[in-house]
């Protein structure tokens, strides 16, 4: 800009770039038309970047270019919604027994959609009429999120919280680039207008983000609503940005300043906005079209971008949902059908074993190809040997298979044998012949029980016991390095794998030995198409692992090993107990413990009240924890630990509450704390705090338990601390405690 350039000609210039990036964010995120290339876009958006850092009084709050997210806030405000946002009713399919027996009692048989035919009838009861139009949409999965526009610019966004209070999540919002800040004037836009939908995660993006974060070395999410629902839960937008989130108009809130009189005009007032709206959409007028749309969209489901798992039915006229009217939790105007998981039919060609990181040997069904939920499925899992006898499952036979949850394709039945009762039986002991069939190393047989008194069923498990097979050291990594455990970074499910592949590491305490240089040209790729690690991903793996060596305490440590039933709950009690990993190997109080009945342990408790021992640590705990230590990998890790020169110490010992008040009257001695909710810092972060001041942290909720501290949401823990009259505090409660 020159020096004769007025200040009004700077706004225009910097308001035009903003409208204009507006404009193709617009085409990009909603109507997938993108005029310009990534490279033009970016020049724009430079250009407007440089004229707000050169003019930052002229910068405007809601520039395209502050989507990158602002700094950290200190946490969420709640606000009150406009209008309560209710939960909608479900509908679901009727069993074929159902169908049955109204067939016998009626002489007609329903459809599998029977409440939905039922649901219909109560609108056109309701509304005095045959013809109720509707309109059909999916049911996104995602996290339910209220947006309030006043004047065209976004006021505010938050959650559903518990319907008439939720978080006001406006910075985290402001970064998904599918929402405008500032709506088109020219879009005859309300003077106030609330629409509501969902923020979800696009299918590929959230694949392709866990498999970057996998590179990284970073834990990676299980499944995109939950990962959207963490995401929306951080305190920095600027980490928010880094997440793939999108959004999808399908209701409407508050309106002041103009008429929408039906979900028809909220769909094209969508449109002119510029506000992705939720598609396909049907309308439909009779009970008949309803039902072949709710069918129709079972089928086109699959294809979409994002999880679905029902079609969400509405009456479009808005004076008709007025009449129609509420109950105290759901409107009468609208309902969900939930699809069924699909099932289909194939043909089990074989079964083989695959070994887990705990050793676990589990069989897995080789299944003739099959098109389930939208994606083709050749394995699936059958959990146990008992798993297969109890439903009789042989290799030849028809089974009948469905994905848990959409996601994990499992068995469900055999629906015809390939010629009765001469299938070929699956044995594991025949199977494995008494060797691992990854490592060729020994096995064992675990068997437990489950179910209640008087019907308890044993399971059976097999294990490879050899801590040196290759197929448990890469997913033993994983755990190794993880977060929750010694935080070393860098090192994924790839990185791990090529380190046993290259023959770098045979265990996870392998990886504290290999030289930087070595690590850093570490082939993540193939012979032909190699890539390096690199030396700064290297740099970060050593200066983390020399980091755990030296600081990480017995409690990570123990976390780390991944030791059967031994979560971070009982890992942290064991540190307690223990001052370090040779005291657990030889411990006394475990070998005590591990001898008592599982169950009601009241008379047995007697001989370890002086203890205080934590319900993590139980007979099962102690007998898995000294089964490891005792045996050839236990003494193996000691072993090598000692070689490494590595001692991790107990940073909350604390076993008899005696000690524990001549330590110095820590503040929290002899106090038992259970932490939930969303608190402002990780929950391991908090522990050590209270650990620290002397105090001793569980999983759940007893009468044992001292304080309940508590965030947002707390939800079975709340309750049963106030069930059992556990005090409950927030977190400044607990500075002040903790002085």
């Amino acid at each position: 800009m020159s020096d004769s350039t007025s200040s009004s000609d700077i706004q225009a210039e910097m308001a035009k770039l903003a409208a204009e990036l507006e404009h193709h964010n617009r085409l990009y995120y909603v109507d997938a038309e993108p005029e310009i290339s990534d490279k033009e876009y970016d020049e724009l958006f430079r250009k407007l970047e440089e004229l707000e850092a050169e003019y930052p009084l002229f910068a405007d709050p809601d520039s395209p270019t502050k989507r990158v997210g602002g700094e950290p806030i200190e946490g969420f405000e709640q606000i009150r919604h406009p209008l309560p946002m209710l939960s909608i009713d479900d509908l679901f399919e009727i069993s074929e027994e159902d169908r049955d027996a109204i067939e016998k009692k009626t002489g007609e048989r329903p459809p599998k959609e029977k409440e939905i035919v039922d649901f219909y009838k109560r609108l056109q009861k309701g509304l005095g009429t045959e013809t109720v139009p509707v309109t059909i949409e999916p049911k996104i999965d995602g996290v339910a999120v209220s947006l309030v526009y006043r004047g065209g610019r976004l006021e505010y966004a938050a959650t559903r919280g518990d319907g008439n209070t939720g978080d006001v999540i406006t910075s985290n919002v402001r970064t998904i680039k599918s929402i405008p800040l500032i709506l088109d004037p020219e879009a005859g836009a309300p003077e106030v207008l609330e629409v509501r939908g969902e923020i979800f995660m696009p299918n590929e993006a959230f694949v392709k983000m866990n498999e970057e974060r996998d590179e990284a070395g970073l834990p990676t999410f299980a499944n995109p609503r939950n990962s959207t629902a963490g995401t929306l839960k951080l305190l920095d937008p600027r980490e928010v940005a880094k997440r793939p989130l999108d959004f999808i108009a399908h209701g409407l809130g508050l309106v002041e300043g103009g008429e929408v009189g039906s979900v028809t005009a909220f769909h094209d007032l969508l449109d002119r906005l510029g506000i992705r709206k939720n598609e396909p959409l049907w309308r439909a007028e009779t009970l008949n079209d309803v039902l072949d749309a709710v069918r129709e969209l079972d089928e086109k489901r699959h294809a979409l971008d994002y999880g679905t798992d029902g079609a969400v039915i509405k009456v479009i006229d808005r004076a008709d949902q007025e009449r129609l009217g509420y109950t105290s939790r759901a409107p009468r105007w609208a309902a969900a059908f939930k699809y069924p998981p699909e099932q289909k039919e194939t043909t089990l060609e074989d079964i083989t074993v695959q070994v887990g990181r705990t050793g676990k040997l589990t069989p897995v069904a080789e299944l003739a190809p099959v098109l389930v939920s939208g994606t083709t499925v050749r394995r699936a899992t059958l959990h146990n040997e008992s798993f297969i006898n109890e439903r009789d499952v042989a290799i030849g036979d028809t089974v009948l298979i469905q994905k848990a949850g959409e996601i994990i394709p499992e068995v469900i039945r055999v629906v015809k044998k390939k010629v009765p009762d001469s299938g070929v039986r699956f044995s594991m002991h025949d199977y494995l012949d008494g060797a691992c069939p990854v490592c060729s190393g020994p096995i064992e047989q675990r068997e437990t029980t489950s179910g209640s008194k008087g019907e308890e069923r044993t399971i059976i498990t097999h294990f490879c016991v050899n801590f040196e097979c290759p197929a448990q050291v890469a997913s033993r990594m994983r755990q190794f390095v993880s977060r929750k455990a010694l935080d070393i970074e860098g090192i994924g499910s790839i990185v791990a794998e090529k380190l046993v592949e290259r023959g770098l590491i045979k265990t996870p305490l392998d990886l504290f030995e290999i030289p930087e240089e070595r690590l850093a040209n570490l082939n993540l790729g193939t012979d032909e198409n190699p890539r390096m690690l690199g030396e700064k991903n290297a740099a970060k793996i050593v200066q983390t692992r020399e980091r755990a060596a030296k600081e990480k305490p017995l409690a990570k440590w123990i976390f780390a090993m991944g030791i059967t039933q031994v979560g971070e709950s009982a890992s942290r009690e064991l540190s307690r107990l223990h001052r370090n990993l040779r005291e657990i190997a030889e411990s006394e109080i475990l070998a005590e413990l591990r001898t008592l009945k599982t169950g009601d342990r009241k008379e047995d408790n007697e001989k370890l009240a002086p203890y205080e021992i934590a319900s993590e640590v139980g007979p099962a705990v102690a007998k898995s924890t000294l089964d490891f230590f005792q045996s050839e990998a236990g003494q193996h890790v000691l072993e090598r630990l000692a070689e490494l020169g590595i001692d991790p110490q107990s940073d909350n010992y604390a076993p008899k509450p005696a000690e524990a008040a001549a330590s110095g009257d820590k503040p929290l001695a002899g106090k038992t704390f259970v932490i939930t909710g969303s608190l402002s810092a990780p929950r391991d972060e908090i522990a050590a705090k209270i650990t620290a001041a002397g105090g001793k942290v569980t999983g759940s909720i007893s009468k044992n338990t001292d304080y309940l501290v508590a965030g947002e949401g707390g939800g079975s823990k709340r309750d049963k601390a106030e069930k059992l009259e556990v005090p409950i505090i927030n977190e400044e409660e607990l500075e002040s405690m903790l002085g």
